[in-house]
């Protein structure tokens, strides 16, 4: 019988702390559709404040903030999205970008860092002298932390880089920020700084942040405004919105720092105990925030099926990505004592298994 869970599937899998709680019990609300709650307009403002742009727009989930933001930036159909092939928003946001926008994205080689080549992103921008017969760029969109690259950090340098290319050419920028302040804490710079170079960015409340719910977009005052249409126009326009907006302030309040940095940590501890065990292998030199990929190696005699059933049978829960791929992310509720449990389960498991084949 299990009688401890570590569930390290995704940092979404948090749950209300009793601060939390109690906020939300407590919030001052009012109908945001109409603009007059007032919880939301704090949260909104607080945000916006400290990612450094003029105004902030709560949304229900991500998917629909980046979708938001690139269909203000891409006014036209037929309009052309610049962004990594292995990026969130072309990979995991239900091609929303053109089956709701008809923006057509271009895809960039991710390097293994996150970054796309400047040069690349330069050559894939379309010349405005062909728009007989291609699509007219107008976006280049990036994402920080980069979550399919193992939680990578861009750089300031990086960022300023492509900003400048997007001015260059007059485009905008868009940053998937889902875990853009696990990227600050790991640089050890404002999360402002990261999103200087970008005309607009999403920030997701229920990842590192540990609320329940939500994510803000931010930009000038005018894309927000845009914005705010769009988000009634996909139904996102909620009312006594408050009450989750109430969450995030709590979430943004609390010790941010320490927290993210100790998640940071943990995973560390996480992904050195696991390049031990014979037949795994993750990439410790990449690690730079919560998130640990670990390959199963050809001489291990378990595929990823096999040791999640094993490791479920221990109560620990972890995010398969092919057969010989898995993914753990960790968070504020994932405490030292269940990184060495976990560690003693790996441990057991490959013990049991090198047992049964008589090694």
């Amino acid at each position: 019988m299990v009688t401890r869970t570590v569930d390290l599937r995704s940092d979404t899998v948090t749950k209300p702390t009793e601060a939390m709680r109690a906020a939300m019990a407590s919030a001052e609300v009012d109908d945001d559709v109409l603009m007059h709650d007032p919880t939301a307009f704090r949260l909104e403002t607080e945000m916006a404040k400290v990612m450094g742009k003029e105004a902030g727009l709560f949304v229900p989930s991500g998917t629909m903030g980046n979708l938001i933001s690139v269909l203000v930036h891409c006014e036209i159909r037929g309009s052309e999205v610049i962004l990594g092939d292995n990026s969130h928003i072309h990979i995991y946001e239900n091609g929303g970008i053109s089956t709701i926008g008809g923006v057509h994205p271009r895809t960039i080689k991710n390097n293994k860092d996150g970054t796309m080549d400047i040069d690349l992103i330069e050559a894939a921008i379309r010349d405005p002298k062909g728009e007989i017969v291609y699509p007219t760029t107008r976006l280049i969109c990036l994402e920080n932390t980069h979550a399919n690259c193992g939680g990578r950090c861009l750089s300031v340098e990086y960022t300023d880089s492509v900003g400048e290319i997007a001015k260059k050419h007059g485009l905008k920028l868009h940053i998937d920020g889902a875990r853009i302040f696990n990227a600050a804490v790991a640089l050890g710079v404002p999360v402002r700084r990261l999103v200087k170079a970008a005309d607009s960015a999403s920030v997701c409340l229920s990842k590192g942040l540990g609320a329940p719910v939500g994510s803000v977009i931010v930009g000038s005052k005018e894309f927000i405004k845009k914005a705010r249409r769009l988000r009634k126009t996909l139904g996102g326009g909620m009312r006594q919105v408050g009450i989750l907006c109430a969450a995030a302030l709590v979430a943004l309040q609390e010790n941010v720092l320490v927290m993210l940095d100790g998640d940071h940590k943990k995973a560390k501890l996480l992904a050195e105990g696991l390049n031990q065990l014979k037949g795994l292998r993750v990439d410790v030199d990449a690690m730079e925030t919560n998130i640990v990929y670990f390959e199963i190696t050809k001489d291990s005699k378990l595929d990823a099926a096999c040791l999640l059933k094993k490791l479920e049978e221990h109560g620990i829960l972890v995010m398969p990505e092919s057969s010989t791929r898995v993914r753990i992310v960790v968070h504020h509720q994932i405490s030292a004592s269940d990184v060495h449990y976990t560690l003693s389960c790996f441990q057991q498991i490959y013990a049991g298994v090198c047992e049964e084949n008589g090694n």
